[in-house]
Parts: structure tokens; sequence; C-alpha cells
């Protein structure tokens, strides 16, 4: 029998419901729980998924689980990891964080399952510890930049901007044109982090070991002037009076609709929003390109690229052997068909096998160029060094809207890394 459920998880307190629940349908043959975040991307690939495995598996059962993103969703993740209480199968991110959950301790590996010959070394590296593989890619990878809406762009005469100063001088003659130049979805406090973190290419430009030496305590962002500049841009945006009236209560999907619909021209964000723009306002995806942060320097500007989340098998699921066969599915090139037709192609597939289709958006198109030859792509801080202060999208909230400066924002998010370096137990800190 095939059956699948959302449970919508708002919060911990709801964990002893979903320990008793877990405890019951573990018994069930065929049986999976598939946990992952609420954004309507998410929830409308993993049920394409779920419902075409359970086509050919018609005696399985998979219940899918729908926590919030952002901080809340990142702690009922920690909390029923720590608790034994984890779905069999579920979505959390790469790199850093992903280093933050324990993973030798609390997944399953599956370094030596068939599926993993196709995945690229590259994404392997960012979901190992301990010698072993725990992830499979479920998105492709993602540019951290700006969506800019096309029209706006058409009517007022602007070019695509590669240096800050041009960024804001379009900034300029947007709003006196009595549109919103920049978008900001603070209800989303994840969503505040981008021009922090999609800077960080153009840190590299100008001091390639930041990276190593931030990870060794001996650089920092504070007293690093090319690392400031991310916090000095989301105070900048601020100060000019550029952001949407609701900044402070708007979420992710109104800054996806916002840009998409021409209700303001730039929203800073990772890639994996065009899908979701597929899915939300299809007729307007014609209408959203996107470009890298602007930097200082036209020549060095390039684009900040995240490795794709992953899908992991916890270690206490009844199911270890069932949950492999659907983790292996999605990381297939019949899983990404799969993707590509619940929310259409976002960017370059970490799958051997795996295609984009020819009628990609614009939006897509504009990211190819910084992964093809000639292009300037780099990994985001996070792929490169374990630390990644959990504060980070509160304070950025504070900067963004002029509660905290750019220097005091940095200062705290230092201190705030030095309190997760040392619990991982880092050198040097």
């Amino acid at each position: 029998m095939t059956k699948t459920k959302l449970f919508a998880l708002t919060g911990a307190s709801l964990l002893g419901l979903m320990m008793t629940a877990n405890a019951v349908n573990a018994q069930q043959s065929g049986y999976l729980s598939f946990l992952i975040d609420n954004g309507p991307q998410s929830v409308a690939v993993a049920e394409a998924w779920v419902a075409a495995y359970t086509e050919k598996n018609p005696d399985v059962t998979i219940d899918i689980e729908v926590r919030p993103g952002g901080g809340e969703g990142d702690n009922i993740v920690k909390t029923r990891l720590a608790t034994g209480a984890m779905a069999d199968v579920f979505f959390y991110n790469s790199g850093s964080l992903f280093q933050a959950i324990n993973p030798v301790q609390n997944l399953l590996p599956v370094t030596n399952e068939p599926w993993q010959a196709g995945i690229q070394d590259s994404f392997k590296s960012v979901v190992s510890a301990g010698g072993e593989v725990y992830g499979t890619p479920f998105a492709p990878a993602m540019g951290g930049g700006i969506f800019y809406n096309k029209p706006i762009y058409e009517e007022l005469g602007l070019e695509i901007p590669k240096t800050w100063d041009e960024f804001m001088a379009n900034n300029e003659k947007i709003e006196a044109a009595g549109k919103t130049a920049v978008i900001q979805t603070y209800g989303d406090t994840w969503s505040s982090q981008l021009f922090v973190l999609a800077d960080f290419y153009n840190v590299l430009a100008e001091v390639p070991d930041f990276a190593e030496k931030y990870t060794a305590n001996e650089a920092k962002f504070a007293t690093t002037p090319a690392a400031v500049r991310g916090f000095e841009k989301l105070q900048e945006v601020y100060e000019a009076g550029f952001l949407n009236a609701d900044f402070g209560a708007a979420t992710y999907p109104d800054g996806l609709r916002m840009v998409a619909t021409g209700e303001g021209a730039h929203y800073p964000m990772l890639t994996f929003g065009i899908g979701a723009i597929a899915e939300t306002v299809p007729d307007h995806l014609q209408d959203v390109g996107f470009f890298a942060q602007p930097g200082d320097n036209a020549e060095t500007n390039g684009l900040t690229t995240w490795m794709p989340d992953s899908i992991y098998i916890a270690k206490s699921s009844a199911s270890p052997d069932l949950a492999k066969d659907f983790v292996g599915f999605v990381g297939s090139p019949e899983g990404c068909d799969i993707r590509n037709e619940a929310v259409g192609a976002t960017g370059p597939y970490m799958i051997a096998g795996c295609e984009l289709p020819a009628d990609v958006p614009p939006a897509v198109a504009d990211m190819l160029p910084y992964f093809q030859e000639g292009g300037h792509n780099g990994p985001a801080l996070e792929f490169l060094s374990p630390i990644k202060g959990p504060a980070l999208e509160q304070i950025t909230v504070e900067v963004g809207s002029g509660i905290r400066s750019a220097a005091d924002g940095a200062a705290l998010y230092d201190e705030d890394v030095r309190k997760q370096a040392q619990q991982l137990g880092l050198a040097g800190w």
C-alpha cells in the first residue's frame, strides 16, 4: 500500500509526539520517515520523489515530515539526532554545519553504496568525516548573488554591475524612478546573511589564504578589511534607504515574488530560489536574471558558490537498507529528472548523468558562465572551514536594520565563531 503524509513540525515542543510516532511506525514493514525543510521547493520535490518511488515500490510507505528553516529548524535537527528520534532520512546542510551534527555518531555511512560512484568528489569532500562519506546531493550546486528584475533593468537602461559602486548607482536610478531597489526579507532571518556570505569570492580575491588563517584563529572578520566589507554592504543599502518598507516582516517567498513581479529590482539570494519562482510565480520566471555579488574590483569579480545540501540517513533508522535504496534513487539521473520536472532546473548537478534541459530559465543561464571555462567561481567559506557561527543570521538582521554597525556586527560574529571553534576543539582557539 502506498501512503504519503505531511507532518508539520513547528518547534521542538512536538518532539515527544514525533518520538512516539516514530516508535510506532518503525515497526511497519517497508516504512520510512522523511524530514525536510518547509520551503515550497523542498516540499514539491520531496513529494515528487516519494510518489515516483512508491509507485515502483507499492508496499513501501513514506511519511514526509516538514520542519521550519533557519535556526528553529536547525535546533529540531540537532535535538532529534541527539535523542535518537530523527527521521530515517532527512535533508540538511553540507559543509561546516554538517560537521556540527556529529556525523560519525549520528549518521549511517554510504561510502561504498553503488550510487556514490557517480557523485563528484568535490561534493563528497563536504559530506565526509572520519574517512567515510555520509551524504548524497539532492539539488544542483548553487550560486550566492543577486536576483534582478529584467523588465526594470530594460526600462531604465541599466547594465549588470560588476563593482559595488556600479550596483549602488543602479540602486539610485531605480529609487529615483519610484521603485524599490533592494528587497530584504528579515521575517526569515536566514535570508539576511546573503550580502555577507555571497561576498566571499571577493574576499578570496583580495586575501587568498583567509579561510586557512580564519580556521587557525589568525584572521578575523572585524580586522580584515576585505571580510568586513560584506557587513558594510549590508549597512550601506539600509542607510541609503533602498529597502522595501516591510523588510523586517517580509519572508523569503515574499522576496521571490517581489523580484519576479517587479515589486522590487534586486533580491540577494541563493540560486535555489529559481525553483521556487518556477513553482509559485511561473508566469514571471523569464523576468528574473542573476549576477554575482559585486566587489570593489571589476577585474576580479566572480561567483561565490555553494555545494548543494544533502540527504542523510540517521544511524537510528530501523530500515537502513530501505533508506539506502531510497537515497540512491534520489541521487540518480532518474532522481534528477524528477527534480527538473517538479521544480525546474536551478544549476549544475554534482551527479554523473544528470543533465540540464536546453530551455533553462534566464537566471540559470546567467549563472552557468561562472562555472564554464574562463569563468570565475569559488566556494563559500563554510566549505573551506568547519567554522560557521550559529548567530550570524541574527547579527546580520541587526546590521541590515540599522540596529548595529557593520564594525560591531563583524566583531560580534568573531566572538560567535570563537565559541563554536572551541566547541569543535580546533587548534589555536
